[in-house]
């Protein structure tokens, strides 16, 4: 409990916060691509201090860290809410990105060693849960809160959850065991840190623009792509690397980071998709659009503690690969399904099966990666976890909206890049006409999506397909 709810908050908040970008550029009168800093300033600070995150849960243990993070989060949150300008709003998001980055790595920590590799797919399945809400929760509860109260609860909403949170930690988290500290890898954290951020915003700024070509995109996704690779040949000779990719070199460890990065690059990017069609296609509000994909979040919800226990009983390669074939269809049937009229419950449907999937893919595949570490290897591999995820959720998301805003320019005789520009302020009378090249272009894009989907077969393949026997790991975790 303690743990969801700190990653709740921190989830949420990433997607509670884009529904009111439009509304903050009006409120400080600051042109959007300003305010759009209030979104990739968070994200940045993540990207900054989730490496250092394992290291730190090492040195200092879990616990301080956890409640350290989400002492950060909190007061970035009071700050955020306080704001009196967009460039004061840039810096307090960053404050609150600088905890968030560290909440759910330290979070994944807590639960996995605590639990032992016997449970941790009933633990994935915890994690799970703020990861599903956040995104189908978060333009509901950001349109409600900026449409009938004030944009300032977006944050403040924050402080009695955070509050709550850091009294439970200090009562129910066990004590930390001190234990010999290693010293910081600094050289890998000047690679790693500066390196992710810039990649991410390369990749950001690139997706925005829908143009990969310009000067400021190509030299930040170069340079940061230089310096992670730089950070893995560190990461592979150093005697204490900031991030240990040695552990790579287990069948397990690989299978589960490879077909995740296949996973989350189609999935979240195929998240983007069906809100954008809501709202350009049917002119649906961010807050009805919210409303929409709450199917996916119900059918996830249904499997996600099924998927746990089936992963511990199991063992994870099974129910990973039957999971991907139910998202694999239920995407499918988008490229099919997807057109202007396309009745609500039609959709709903297909969401809801897809969230079926979604409960028996993501978290057993986190918990193939972990169910075969020792005690000490957790912080560090669920740190790389994370980091994966952050990186792979951007490759996809910036991916597909390229492809489907070049997609929708190809279909409406537009220059290229222009397709998403060239949607708005069209009158009435002349949407009806394009409405059903705007919906082919969404369907083609979901293509490739599948497509990824149908490549991450592969390294799902090699996932265990058995439970872990009692090992050295099973004794080095000591239950709390």
């Amino acid at each position: 409990m303690v743990v969801v709810l700190g990653s709740i908050m921190s989830i949420l908040d990433v997607t509670v916060v884009n529904v009111a970008l439009s509304h903050l550029s009006v409120e400080f009168k600051a042109p959007l691509s300003t305010i759009q800093w209030m979104a990739t300033g968070y994200t940045l600070a993540l990207a900054t201090v989730i490496p250092v995150t394992g290291w730190a849960s090492a040195r200092y243990g879990t616990k301080r860290l956890y409640m350290i993070s989400i002492g950060l989060f909190v007061a970035g949150s009071a700050l955020a809410g306080l704001a009196w300008s967009a460039e004061s709003l840039i810096v307090f998001r960053v404050l609150q990105g600088l905890g968030g980055g560290m909440i759910m790595p330290a979070g994944m920590t807590i639960l996995t060693q605590a639990a032992g590799p016997k449970r941790v797919g009933q633990v994935m399945s915890v994690v799970g849960i703020p990861m599903l809400l956040g995104p189908i929760c978060g333009p509901i509860l950001g349109g409600w809160l900026v449409d009938d109260i004030s944009w300032r609860w977006i944050f403040f909403i924050n402080l009695p959850i955070g509050v709550v949170t850091l009294f439970l930690a200090g009562r129910i988290l066990a004590r930390d065991i001190p234990r010999p500290g290693e010293r910081l890898d600094l050289l890998g954290l000047v690679l790693l840190s500066p390196g992710l951020a810039s990649l991410i915003y390369g990749l950001a700024k690139g997706a925005q623009k829908s143009d990969f070509g310009s000067a400021e995109v190509l030299i930040t996704t170069i340079a940061g792509a230089v310096l992670v690779v730089l950070f893995g040949i560190r990461a592979l000779t150093a005697k204490a690397p900031l991030i240990d990719l040695r552990l790579l070199k287990r069948r397990s460890v690989a299978a589960a980071s490879g077909t995740m990065v296949l996973f989350m690059c189609a999935f979240m990017g195929a998240m983007l998709l069906l809100p954008l069609y809501y709202q350009v296609v049917r002119h649906e509000s961010a807050f009805a659009s919210g409303l929409l994909l709450a199917p996916q979040g119900l059918g996830a919800m249904i499997t996600m503690p099924i998927g746990g226990r089936l992963t511990d009983r199991v063992g994870p390669g099974r129910v990973v690969l039957m999971g991907m074939l139910v998202v694999v269809g239920s995407m499918a049937a988008f490229t099919a399904v997807l057109q202007a009229d396309t009745s609500y419950w039609t959709l709903g449907a297909v969401l809801f099966v897809m969230g079926i999937g979604m409960g028996l893919t993501m978290m057993p595949t986190m918990a193939a990666a972990i169910q075969t570490l020792a005690y000490d290897e957790v912080p560090r591999a669920s740190t790389m976890l994370n980091i994966i995820q952050q990186v792979s959720a951007s490759v996809g998301t910036a991916l597909l909206s390229v492809l489907l805003a070049n997609t929708l320019a190809d279909n409406l005789g537009v220059p290229a890049g222009g397709g998403l520009s060239a949607t708005q302020n069209v009158p009435p009378q002349m949407m009806q006409k394009i409405a059903g090249l705007m919906a082919d272009a969404f369907q083609s894009t979901y293509w490739w999506a599948v497509g990824l989907l149908a490549l991450a077969f592969i390294p799902a393949l090699l996932l265990p397909r058995r439970t872990p026997d009692d090992s050295p790991a099973d004794a080095l975790m000591p239950m709390h």
